[in-house]
């Protein structure tokens, strides 16, 4: 399912325009954005929650030539299923 598709399910759902839908999506996705680009972690009781993860630099390998190349450290959002999701999951 992609957003659009999240978009459709909850205008058809609750009856409300696509535009209203794709305005309520958009602000919930921007709102965990902004939060996690704070360095903050977001949780969703039963659903989940995203936390930001620092990784260091290091010296890395090129595949294909083999040459060496340093990789800058970066941040990555992590996702953590819920103990209800992984249960429904699992069924």
């Amino acid at each position: 399912m992609n957003k659009s598709e999240v978009i459709e399910e909850l205008a058809q759902r609750h009856n409300l325009s696509i535009e209203d839908a794709a305005t309520i999506v958009s602000s919930f996705f921007n709102s965990i954005r902004e939060v996690l680009c704070e360095g903050r972690r977001v949780e969703i009781r039963g659903f989940g929650s995203f936390k930001p993860k620092d990784y260091k630099g290091y010296t890395g390998r090129n595949p294909k030539t083999g040459v060496l190349v340093s990789v800058p450290p970066k941040r990555l959002s992590v996702f953590r299923a819920g103990k209800e999701l992984r249960e429904l999951v699992n069924e």
